[in-house]
């Protein structure tokens, strides 16, 4: 496309007319995914992957995030590790098997071997170079530039400079401790990773996770399915929170499938048994309030830019790889307790593939969703007529000028992750009127 499609705004506040709308651009254009590598996916802290996923001692997992080829991986000694996965050597992709269990990784091409560590092992006829064991030095794996972990989850960043992770978590680090308050003994991932490709832009994954609006029409099977089995449907009690740093969260009643926190019928006596004995377990480790907010609400947490939590009908890890403007690769895992009862864990893995699975009842809906919103946005595009190449999220406004607390079938996460994400990459909003002083922003759970 010729023009310039930065030219215009990319976000229109208007809070006379109480409209707020995206330029459509922000989905397609080859310009904006540029800046989104470069000040996004390269200056913050990025999810890697969950320390479970590498439990042993020489485990190792091999994954691309922000575009660049990674080992992540736990050394001999124990330590969580992550490289660049190049030989320093020349380039060469040094470990290309995608999982497995080693001390050492050689590169096929020179055979440069390296410990898990980092360290040099073997340099074929390294007598011929000078430097000898300066050599061996400035030639260890590259690391990230950052790495930590929260409750489990790892994140890296290729910004050296980057803010501590609980800087960046901010609210949303709290939310993540209560999915391992779950149970005593913590969660784990489950073996082996879902990877399915999208035709639509990462964004789009946000949008939709932050939306409650779209789950009756969209997901009306399922709905109707949870209705014949008992359990009462409704959108009312469901909220939207705006975490801060572009992190947001729905927390959701109106949702089942949460094994043993809420008992549905569905789940038989032996389950409503199992259910009220770790309810009070819970109950006595945590205190009645805080059990009541880990065990009684649905969760979906988006921590900006590639983490989504899913703890809804079961515990899922999703993480976002932008491939290009229109293409998104998602991987998604399962978590579950440590220590489960076998019957609670099939009914909880039964439970997880009737919605979120990647052949469920939801994400089948969701993702033919934002591919038809990824094909639809050609429809405006280059359209000389002002106004007409933009996508609404107004929904809800009105609440949010009377500070009325913001509903989960309204627009206020979205709102407030465009906000954060234009900041981030530098297109300044165009607004019009007085904005609110804040969206709701998080709240007491503790």
């Amino acid at each position: 496309m010729s023009r310039d499609e930065t030219a215009a705004p990319m976000i229109i506040e208007d809070w006379n007319r109480l409209t707020f709308r995206v330029n459509r651009a922000a989905y397609r254009s080859d310009e904006v995914f540029a800046r989104e590598r470069e000040l996004i996916w390269l200056r913050n802290w990025l999810y890697l992957g969950h320390e479970t996923e590498i439990a042993n001692p020489n485990d190792f997992k091999v994954r691309t995030v922000a575009g660049r080829p990674l080992i992540f991986c736990r050394d001999t000694a124990g330590e969580v590790r992550a490289f660049l996965n190049s030989c320093p050597h020349r380039g060469t992709v040094l470990c290309r098997d995608t999982e497995g269990s080693s001390k050492l990784f050689q590169c096929f091409y020179h055979a440069w071997t390296f410990r898990n560590n980092g360290d040099v092992a073997a340099i074929p006829d390294e007598a011929a170079y000078e430097s000898g064991e300066n050599l061996r030095e400035t030639m260890r794996l590259r690391t990230v530039p950052r790495l930590a972990i929260h409750e489990g989850y790892v994140f890296i960043s290729f910004d050296p400079d980057v803010p501590p992770l609980l800087d960046h978590l901010g609210d949303a680090a709290d939310y993540m401790t209560m999915i391992e308050q779950q149970h005593v003994g913590g969660v784990q991932t489950l073996p082996g990773v879902q990877l399915y490709g999208v035709r639509g832009n990462w964004k789009l994954a946000v949008e939709n996770a932050m939306d409650g609006y779209h789950f009756a029409p969209t997901h009306n099977t399922f709905v109707g399915y949870l209705r014949e089995n008992g359990f009462a449907v409704t959108d009312d009690d469901q909220y939207a929170y705006n975490l801060g740093n572009g992190h947001s969260l729905l927390v959701l009643t109106g949702h089942g499938g949460r094994i043993s926190m809420i008992w549905e019928p569905r789940f038989g006596e032996d389950e409503r048994v199992r259910t009220a004995e770790h309810r009070a377990e819970m109950t006595e480790r945590l205190g009645e309030r805080r059990a009541h907010h880990v065990a009684d609400e649905s969760h979906i947490l988006y921590v900006f830019p590639n983490l989504l939590l899913f703890d809804i009908e079961g515990m899922s890890i999703r993480q976002l790889e932008p491939l290009g403007p229109g293409r998104t690769d998602v991987r998604a895992w399962q978590l579950v307790p440590r220590h489960e009862d076998p019957a609670s864990r099939a009914l909880r893995m039964k439970t997880v593939v009737s919605f979120v699975g990647p052949g469920g009842l939801a994400t089948p809906d969701d993702i033919e969703a934002y591919e038809a919103v990824q094909r639809g946005i050609e429809a405006t595009a280059a359209d000389p007529r002002p106004g007409l190449d933009y996508s609404d999220m107004s929904r809800g406004m009105a609440d949010e000028v009377k500070g009325v607390r913001g509903r989960s079938i309204d627009e206020g996460a979205m709102r407030g992750f465009w906000r954060h994400w234009a900041a981030a990459v530098g297109f300044d909003p165009q607004v019009a009127g007085d904005r609110p002083a804040s969206f709701l922003e998080g709240r007491d759970v503790r």
